[in-house]
């Protein structure tokens, strides 16, 4: 899945932001807020979910369109300091590690999602719906965020259709991809863009 700000989707707590149950808990599944000895094991999440062979265990994968790195440990780093942002943890009952993470960035009335990631071999089970419903749930409770926005790249056409049949539309407003840029990754391709999705929080 997209987006990441340590990208220009860049470019993703207990139940609730403060610790109550939440639509996580429902799936098997606890949220937490991320801290700064999760940093690594995000690192490399993000990285799987993305880049190289790994990646291709999953839908997700970008490796065909972008080489290099999907992100770093002072992107990480920086996303669990911020004050405006949450960087939630996803785990499985059961199972040791990660299994998916997502950002969520306070901006105004409306909050950014982003650094989504899912394990590859868990991908397809029907987690990445958890993670963001309850992206959206904690956005309403922490901040009242009305309207949720993310950017994806708009060659993942798979991707965004994930998206939209999710209630986000797409704005068709681009953001050109940072070339030259080597922490976003080494583009494959001359034409990538991200494309800017909304959904209004009701």
């Amino acid at each position: 899945m997209e987006n990441v700000k340590e990208s220009p989707e860049i470019p993703e707590r207990a139940g609730t932001p403060g610790g109550g149950p939440g639509a996580a808990d429902a799936a098997g599944v606890t949220s937490r807020a991320a801290v700064e000895s999760d940093i690594p094991a995000l690192v490399e999440l993000v990285e799987s979910a993305y880049r190289g062979d790994s990646s291709r265990a999953g839908w997700t994968t970008e490796a065909d369109i972008l080489e290099g790195q999907r992100t770093d440990p002072e992107g990480v780093a920086a996303v669990v300091k911020d004050p405006d942002s949450r960087l939630l943890v996803f785990e499985r009952a059961g199972e040791d590690g990660i299994a998916a993470c997502c950002q969520l960035e306070h901006r105004g009335t409306h909050a950014y999602f982003g650094m989504f990631a899912v394990r590859p071999t868990l991908q397809g089970a029907g987690l990445g719906k958890v993670v963001l419903a309850e992206a959206e749930r904690a956005a309403r409770a922490e901040w009242g965020a009305t309207e949720m926005q993310m950017t994806v790249i708009l060659q993942r056409e798979d991707l965004i259709a994930w998206y939209v049949r999710r209630g986000y539309t797409r704005t068709g407003e681009l953001t050109p991809f940072p070339y030259g840029d080597e922490r976003f990754g080494i583009p494959q391709r001359d034409d990538l863009a991200f494309e800017l999705l909304v959904k209004r929080l009701g």
